[in-house]
């Protein structure tokens, strides 16, 4: 199936562009979309035919986790088996924004989207695309690099478009992101590990929990 392209303002999505998208959504569709830490897929993560979609689009390991964008801590909260100590004070201090954490998972994640690990990872995004759908849709979303597995994360929905198109089913081009992505820490053992530095330094998470705020 060809992919569908609609022209989006980042900071101002038409009702009418966030409405298809949400249909998507819905209706089991991945589908890609700008965010503040470049372009992402997205797709109901409790929906099994559409994360296994997800996985197909990116040619993506099974054993390897998908994201989760949330629209706040109370249902990063809601997703998660526990809050380890260090998740309040990154949460206070860098979402909405670039960081992703791994949490442990709660049973009502399906184990398909933690790929059989049990972690989470899990971000509050400050796009106004993501915020949208979030609100329209009333859960979690899929959220990982618009890419396929190995190749570099596109930056633009044309880019998207290129490497994707017949992959996905929709994506909403919001022009180009900028800045080095999203930072991931996993909290789920002793202390805390860093997997990938972004857009938050080592050096910023380690005063952040070092100050305790």
């Amino acid at each position: 199936m060809p992919t569908d392209l609609i022209e989006i303002d980042p900071e101002h999505p038409s009702p009418e562009a966030i409405d298809r998208a949400a249909t998507a959504i819905r209706r089991g569709r991945v589908i890609a979309i700008p965010t503040d830490a470049l372009y992402v897929v997205i797709a109901d993560p409790f929906n099994l035919h559409a994360v296994g979609l997800v996985f197909v689009a990116k040619g993506r390991e099974i054993h390897r986790s998908l994201p989760l964008l949330v629209t706040d801590v109370l249902m990063a909260e809601d997703l998660a088996k526990e809050l380890p100590p260090p998740f309040h004070p990154l949460t206070r201090r860098f979402w909405p924004g670039p960081l992703t954490i791994i949490v442990p998972a709660s049973a009502k994640v399906p184990l398909k989207v933690t790929g059989n690990t049990g972690r989470l990872a899990v971000r509050q995004s400050r796009s106004r695309v993501a915020e949208a759908l979030l609100e329209t849709l009333g859960h979690p979303l899929i959220a990982t690099s618009a890419n396929i597995s190995g190749q570099p994360t596109c930056r633009s929905g044309i880019e998207v478009f290129g490497m994707m198109d017949g992959r996905i089913d929709l994506v909403l081009d919001g022009g180009v992101c900028t800045g080095p992505g999203s930072t991931t820490v996993d909290i789920t053992g002793p202390g805390w590990r860093l997997i990938k530095e972004g857009a938050v330094t080592k050096e910023e998470i380690e005063e952040c929990l070092k100050e305790g705020n």
